[in-house]
């Protein structure tokens, strides 16, 4: 599909939590969307958890490696293909979807995070390929859960924080969303 035909695609998060509803920013990062896309139609994230959260900075989520009990491993998963990188000048500012990475610029695969507050510092460094429209409800809930403190001042969940669907719906931007 071409940036344009991507641009009628919305896919929205049901978790156990509430719903999120994302749309794409297929101009800038167009593979992103497309890999997206492909994961969410393939049912790739349905089960998975976010498994990195916190209010100040955001929720990590789509490692299959999360589906088991093996909590050490939860985080290194990827999915079937890896992505070269498509860094772009969108701000990651709360409510921003961009893939998470290894060191490798291009190693995003099936990981990815949503900005739960302004981190600029990740500006340039990784592929933000979509916003949320709707479900900061449920982005502050995920981001709040209570659980183990991790290193780097996350917080590894210890109730489940859960993908239950995902649902890819068409929909046709209007003249006023062109302008966002």
């Amino acid at each position: 599909m071409t940036p344009e035909q991507l641009k009628h695609y919305r896919v929205l998060l049901h978790t156990n939590q509430g719903d999120m509803l994302v749309e794409f920013l297929p101009d800038v990062a167009p593979n992103h969307v497309r890999n997206f896309l492909d994961l969410c139609q393939s049912g790739f994230y349905v089960g998975t958890l976010f498994h990195r959260v916190s209010p100040s900075f955001m929720i990590q989520g789509g490692c299959p490696k999360t589906k088991t009990d093996d909590r050490g491993a939860w985080g290194t998963g990827r999915g079937p293909r890896m992505l070269d990188a498509e860094f772009n000048d969108t701000k990651h500012v709360r409510g921003i979807l961009s893939m998470a990475r290894g060191p490798s610029p291009n190693s995003a695969s099936s990981q990815f995070f949503i900005m739960s507050a302004d981190s600029l510092f990740l500006d340039h460094k990784y592929s933000a390929f979509g916003r949320l429209v709707s479900g900061y409800d449920t982005l502050d809930k995920i981001a709040a859960a209570k659980g183990q403190k991790r290193r780097d001042g996350t917080v590894k969940p210890t109730s489940p924080q859960r993908i239950e669907r995902t649902i890819i719906l068409e929909w046709t931007p209007s003249a006023d969303s062109e302008t966002k």
